[in-house]
């Protein structure tokens, strides 16, 4: 196992400032501990949040900022009380890195609504060490928060699926919509989060309609995501023959948007589950909630436990994640690109096979 006692430098790309532009930075990493995980960073997924943190848009952010959370990497130490995770798996860290234990969202395994989380960037561990992010060669973190990634599964296809993934599963999973064939649902924005929504939605056996401002994804929602209608919520003819037909609706836009014309489309009792990480208010008059007992609800990622069970799900589907993979020297172009939607559906930087000194 090693000395984990020993401290460890690791270089990672950081944002100094809100511009967020990021450079490499070499860090100190925290002081490992007997339930701690030491991984070398294979591969890291691209977020929208991660855009939001690195600019500042939410007015928390702390500089300088290695960000990233969606990690794959090989397990390369473990401490003496690890007993989940060996030296050589293949493994996956999230958005989470630590919680208090003892709340009730800790003791209801859902530690993702725990007052008291640690982020995986942007916070500070118990320690008082600042955490950071996946864009980097190495990370400690507490083996509750790690998860095995199936064999077979590449690491680049995983990586998505840690912040993505599990981000649609849950909802899913929770509201009692997973084993309910022939549901009805809309996947409102077809990004990221989108486009995993359409295809573990369709896996689950749903009816999945893509709702987009316009026509020029509707091609890619049907022929290669599989997704069964589109509907373009610029056409009042098409979003009012579609009234009253969806059982929920997964609303994945990341920026300000009125919510009425998509409550027009949910059936009685449907859901509206909100999931974009928005800084403004956003509207809607009440009649449009109280006449059909429509529920306007939000998720937050998911709990290690669905993250697990996420992944098996993915593996015995068969299902992936559309990529681009690059390598960590075209980042800032990568989150300029993702800013303006331009990517085929996540990018994820390869962290092992760049040099993250230059």
């Amino acid at each position: 196992m090693g000395s984990l006692e020993t401290e460890r430098t690791t270089t990672g790309w950081a944002a100094r400032d809100p511009s967020g532009v990021l450079a490499p930075y070499t860090y100190t990493l925290r002081n490992t501990g007997p339930e701690d995980v030491f991984i070398k960073v294979i591969c890291c997924g691209v977020c929208h949040t991660d855009i939001h943190q690195i600019k500042n848009d939410l007015g928390m952010s702390t500089y300088p900022m290695v960000p990233g959370h969606e990690v794959v990497g090989e397990v390369a130490e473990v401490g003496s009380d690890v007993t989940k995770f060996r030296v050589g798996d293949c493994v996956g860290v999230g958005a989470i890195v630590g919680c208090c234990k003892s709340c009730r969202p800790c003791k209801a395994d859902v530690e993702q609504y725990c007052n008291k989380k640690i982020w995986s960037y942007n916070d500070v561990y118990t320690d008082g060490k600042p955490t950071q992010g996946g864009f980097a060669g190495e990370m400690v973190v507490d083996q509750k928060f790690v998860v095995k990634i199936p064999e077979g599964m590449a690491p680049e296809q995983a990586a998505p699926l840690l912040c993505a993934g599990v981000t649609v599963y849950s909802p899913l999973t929770h509201f009692g919509l997973k084993d309910v064939a022939g549901l009805r649902g809309g996947i409102l924005g077809l990004g990221g989060v989108g486009h995993m929504g359409v295809k573990i939605a369709k896996a689950m056996g749903h009816h999945v309609t893509v709702i987009s401002s316009s026509a020029k994804k509707k091609e890619e929602a049907m022929d290669h995501l599989g997704a069964d209608d589109y509907l373009v919520s610029s056409d009042a003819t098409q979003m009012q023959e579609a009234a009253d037909s969806l059982d929920y609706i997964i609303d994945t836009v990341p920026v300000n948007h009125p919510l009425e014309p998509y409550l027009s489309l949910l059936k009685l009792d449907g859901k509206l589950i909100l999931m974009g990480v928005i800084n403004t208010p956003l509207q809607f008059v009440s009649p449009m909630v109280m006449l059909g007992r429509k529920a306007i609800t939000g998720s937050f990622i998911g709990s290690m436990k669905e993250t697990e069970e996420m992944l098996e799900f993915c593996k015995e589907k068969g299902l992936t994640s559309t990529i681009e993979v690059v390598k960590m020297d075209y980042v800032n172009t990568a989150l300029e690109r993702l800013e303006k939607n331009d990517v085929r559906y996540r990018f994820v930087v390869d962290v092992a096979g760049s040099n993250l000194d230059q």
